[in-house]
């Protein structure tokens, strides 16, 4: 592994974004790199819903969007502990496209490396995120690292 200057964590706003973000604050810190937090804001279970009446059942929305509720309020938790601290972070919260907003960031920002949390998917997740992980995967200029809990 190289030195490493430029770090961008990309956060889902789901539990696994927590051990991501940590990863990369420690990263951070031992290559004294700047950190960046991108937020990836979307709900794609509604997009689908309404696409899709009926795909998804209401209990497993529902634990859906309060797990998605609680992942912001701890994540947030997290970020604003750390900058109390004195660690600098960057937040950017996008709800456009992600492959093409984290390419934009990558460049403008000159990022060398990109953490993404790397979990076992239900089938919910699998259907939001899976085709959407694997572009990133693909398009990315830099280096990739998938954080697992």
């Amino acid at each position: 592994m190289g030195k490493f200057s430029n770090i961008l964590v990309i956060s889902r706003m789901i539990p696994y974004s927590m051990e991501a973000i940590k990863v990369g604050v420690s990263l951070a810190r031992k290559y004294d790199a700047k950190l960046l937090v991108m937020h990836l804001v979307s709900n794609p279970v509604d997009m689908m819903a309404l696409n899709a009446p009926g795909l998804f059942p209401t209990e497993q929305y529902k634990n859906y969007m309060n797990s998605h509720q609680e992942a912001q309020e701890q994540l947030d938790k997290l970020i604003k502990q750390e900058i109390r601290g004195g660690f600098p972070i960057k937040e950017l919260i996008t709800d456009r496209n992600p492959v093409e907003e984290i390419v934009k960031v990558v460049k403008e920002e000159k990022i060398d490396l990109i953490l993404m949390s790397s979990h076992e998917e239900g089938r919910l997740e699998h259907a939001l995120f899976g085709g959407e992980n694997d572009a990133i995967l693909r398009k990315m200029p830099c280096s990739i690292m998938l954080v697992k809990k």
